[in-house]
């Protein structure tokens, strides 16, 4: 990890670049799937699964006896605890529902929002080396809870063709039965203009890489929504001495380990802390399994040293992390000045593995400085609010004369009239 030694202001954007390529660079490709897709439909996801992914597959279905299959070759250990963070999730997300809002404005003028689920939601869950089984919870419960009517769920294949039996078991868990061996720009493709066997949704979750990314921003242009622009991770680490170094190190490379894009900072107001942690990551680092993608994710990362708080905080802001952990003395007074940040996780205990798995909060964040305008996946991203109003005789006489006022300021006659008529009809 390269150091920087109280870095001033004017090198902070440079610091805060994110490794990933250029989304400008890849919308060509996505465009060229999209139409694709627009006119071979099912055709289009086999070829390109096979250009991509480099997988041959004969269907795109995922059968019911493949399911009850795969589950039975996850270990008991494996489903029980699968099921507690399941239920750790329902728990926070429950927590999350919220009233039907009424208020009368004034007298005879009445007006109430009412939040419905968006029916039909497609859940993209990243796979290849490491199928993010946990993604699954963090996407389908919520959508359980807001009543979403229909949950399709992509995911790219193995080498072998299918998708990893935990992915099986935890979409079953969840009750998802629409399920597709499909990943990358051709599933977030196929879910958005839908084919003749991956159904057309309305809304889009779920994080992956820049290609993912590319496409589901590219999906809005087909009247789909989607969560946010999630791409590669981050992890932002802020602590001082009374920190634990080897804590600090495990965190930095359990984010590392996500991908060779991944990218992890560690800023600290301690200047021996430097040498720590890094001895730590160095130590904890050749035994890791994904020793060689972790490696590629730290030769984007950096240890940047602050003399003073108030310096590290105002990084820290500047940065904006999706995952941020504080570790400091005093941290209450830091973390309630934290303006942008995904996710944020206090003290030497609450390691960020605990919110990807089953603290309950959500794991699905926004990334690459998005956090300045989303929020992280949560029950409201499954929903969506209408407005009603009733105003009766008594509350027209009240506000029209106002509306009468406005509408006039601005040149729209209709607008008036619409109230006048009104108001003459009640005078006559």
């Amino acid at each position: 990890m390269k150091r920087y030694i109280t870095p001033p202001e004017a090198e902070w954007q440079s610091l805060c670049q994110r490794g990933s390529a250029s989304y400008e660079a890849l919308e060509p490709l996505a465009k060229e799937v999209f139409e694709a897709v627009t006119n071979k439909g099912d055709q289009a996801l086999f070829e390109y699964t096979e250009k991509f992914d480099g997988v041959k597959t004969e269907s795109l279905s995922v059968t019911t006896d493949a399911i009850a299959a795969a589950k039975n070759r996850v270990s008991p250990a494996l489903k029980s605890a699968i099921q507690k963070a399941k239920d750790n999730i329902l728990r926070f997300h429950e927590a999350q529902k919220t009233q039907e809002v009424h208020v009368e404005i004034i007298k005879g003028v009445n007006c109430w929002q009412k939040k419905l689920p968006i029916e039909k939601v497609g859940l993209y869950i990243p796979g290849g080396s490491a199928p993010l089984f946990s993604t699954i919870l963090m996407l389908a419960v919520p959508a359980q809870v807001a009543g979403c009517s229909e949950i399709v769920l992509c995911s790219p294949p193995s080498d072998n063709g299918s998708l990893a039996d935990v992915i099986l078991y935890t979409a079953d868990l969840c009750g998802i039965s629409n399920i597709y061996k499909v990943g990358g720009m051709q599933a977030i493709a196929g879910m958005t203009l839908g084919t003749a066997t991956v159904p057309k949704v309305d809304k889009l979750f779920g994080p992956g890489n820049q290609y993912v990314t590319v496409a589901k921003q590219w999906a809005t242009q087909y009247q789909v929504a989607i969560d946010m622009p999630a791409g590669p991770s981050e992890l932002m680490v802020v602590a001082d001495e009374t920190a634990d170094p080897s804590f600090v190190a495990a965190d930095l490379l359990s984010q590392a380990e996500h991908g060779p894009d991944s990218q992890v900072l560690f800023v600290t107001t301690n200047m021996e802390m430097m040498d720590k942690v890094d001895a730590e990551v160095e130590n904890q680092l050749v035994v890791l399994s994904r020793q060689a993608t972790a490696v590629k994710a730290l030769n984007n990362s950096k240890i940047i040293y602050f003399e003073k708080r108030e310096e590290a905080l105002s990084f820290t802001n500047y940065y904006g992390a999706e995952h941020l952990i504080v570790c400091l003395e005093n941290e209450d007074d830091f973390v309630s000045k934290i303006k942008h940040a995904g996710s944020v996780f206090v003290g030497n205990y609450t390691p960020e593995s605990a919110g990807d798995y089953a603290s309950g909060t959500n794991h699905t964040l926004p990334t690459n400085g998005y956090v300045r305008q989303y929020s992280g996946v949560n029950l409201d991203s499954f929903l969506k609010a209408i407005t009603y109003q009733k105003i009766t005789a008594e509350g027209l006489q009240a506000l029209g004369p106002v509306v009468e006022e406005m509408a006039t300021a601005e040149g729209l006659q209709a607008h008036k009239n619409a109230v006048s008529i009104r108001l003459n009809k009640l005078q006559s």
